[in-house]
């Protein structure tokens, strides 16, 4: 059995991280290939490394004093070293990184030195091989993760090493400059080797004991999911699950390696698995509920709208131009919703509106803002009766309005909006309904 393992940045934050981390490695051989994040935060007040080396560059930058933080940077490393007792010095490596912040080097250059740091810090204390990801991780000119050439290359180097720690979060453009993941994108690293090794499991390890079945700070009693498929981890990631990057899901779905998230502070805990399929279904019926706020909806009326060819492709192509995605259009005969973020509306509200206009001559057009979403997922909803109804008399017996309605045709999920003034109480009350 092989199994790629990836720690995040709480579960190697501190010496005393790390030798909890290095026990969960040692206590299978299946573990052979880790991937590390940078040091997270150690206490509530406290400044993960990554963000440290993002305003660290940018003073370098401005041509301003590095000095003092960088030196807080580098001391968190030391301690670490010092912790776990290791004969093991990164003065040459500070001493360039400085230099490359000083010469410009690149954000992403600054914010994948967390994890190049702490990889060989790992691999040091555990007699693994270190491999930078550099050298197996790439992207295109367009900086586009390079998906094949990548397993291709790290598939050959892997093969050469039974034991690895490759630092996640990041690879290399053509040009050998670095380029990182979008933050959390360790989990996509690890992912990517699993994908490489053809893993049998790929273990993420944080500081939770699996996906819980809806936000803990706003839900009480709330539940671990035991399984979860692919396609249900996705939807809910949209909406704010946050235990998992949402692109880590696509390497190893095509493999068809499923990923078990586990607890650094809590070894014992069974986890969540996340796996392709799952005939079972969850005894709560719902596998999972989330949510955000902070959206709009563009609400166009028109007479024989229905009719009209080419309505909607007109009104969409006015969002397309300006690089604006939506998220549902749940529609009538003579009505056409957009639910769009209402942050990509800033400083084009008037413009998008004009333009609709032009474009179709509706007969009336508004926006209207402060709404929440929230999805209620679970793979047997589709087969049984009366899941809807239940969903909208919960959100009826808390005293919350339906504003919007939106089903896939897959029956996977259920998308219900609200006002944002409603969003914890209509979760809340889903919650209740189908968990507690």
């Amino acid at each position: 059995m092989i199994k790629v393992v990836k720690f995040g940045g709480t579960s190697l934050a501190d010496a005393e991280q790390f030798k909890k981390a290095a026990k969960i490695i040692k206590a299978e051989e299946s573990r052979k290939y880790i991937v590390p994040s940078a040091p997270g935060k150690r206490f509530k007040e406290d400044i993960k490394i990554t963000d440290m080396l993002y305003q660290c560059y940018e003073a370098a930058a401005k041509g301003g004093d590095i000095e003092e933080i960088f030196e807080q940077i580098t001391n968190r490393y030391r301690e670490i070293i010092k912790g776990l007792d290791l004969n093991l010095s990164l003065e040459n490596e500070f001493r360039q990184i400085k230099d490359a912040f000083i010469n410009k080097a690149g954000r992403d250059f600054a914010a994948s030195r967390g994890e190049y740091l702490n990889g060989l810090i790992m691999a040091e204390y555990i007699g693994y091989d270190f491999i930078d990801a550099a050298d197996v991780i790439f992207f295109g000119e367009n900086g586009v993760f390079d998906s094949e050439k990548t397993n291709e290359v790290l598939k050959s180097v892997l093969s050469k090493h039974e034991h690895a720690v490759i630092p996640g979060f990041y690879g290399s453009m053509p040009n050998d400059t670095i380029k990182t993941f979008s933050r959390g994108g360790s989990d996509i690293s690890g992912s990517i080797v699993a994908r490489a090794v053809m893993a049998d499991v790929y273990e993420n390890w944080t500081d939770v004991s699996g996906c819980m079945m809806a936000d803990p700070r706003i839900v009480n009693d709330y539940k671990t999911i035991d399984i979860i498929t692919y396609r249900e981890l996705r939807e809910l990631s949209y909406m704010g699950f946050s235990v998992l990057h949402e692109d880590a899901v696509f390497p190893v779905k095509v493999a068809g390696i499923p990923i078990n998230i586990r607890n650094t502070n809590a070894p014992d805990d069974a986890g969540t698995m996340i796996v392709s399929e799952c005939k079972e279904y969850n005894k709560t019926l719902v596998t999972g509920i989330a949510g955000k706020k902070g959206f709009s909806v563009i609400i166009i009326e028109k007479d024989m709208m229905n009719a009209e060819i080419g309505f909607g492709r007109r009104v969409l192509e006015v969002l397309e131009k300006q690089e604006i995605s939506f998220e549902h259009l749940p529609s009538g005969i003579d009505t056409m919703s957009i639910v769009l973020s209402s942050a990509a509306l800033n400083g084009n509200r008037d413009y998008i509106k004009e333009a609709i206009c032009r474009a179709v001559e509706p007969d009336n057009i508004h926006i209207e803002d402060g709404l929440a979403l929230i999805a209620v997922v679970g793979r047997g909803m589709k087969n049984t009766k009366g899941t809807a109804a239940r969903v909208f008399k919960a959100i009826a017996e808390s005293g919350v309005n339906v504003r919007m309605i939106d089903q896939g045709s897959s029956e996977l999920n259920i998308i219900i909006g609200v006002d944002e003034v409603d969003f914890e109480s209509a979760l809340c009350g889903i919650y209740k309904e189908f968990v507690n």
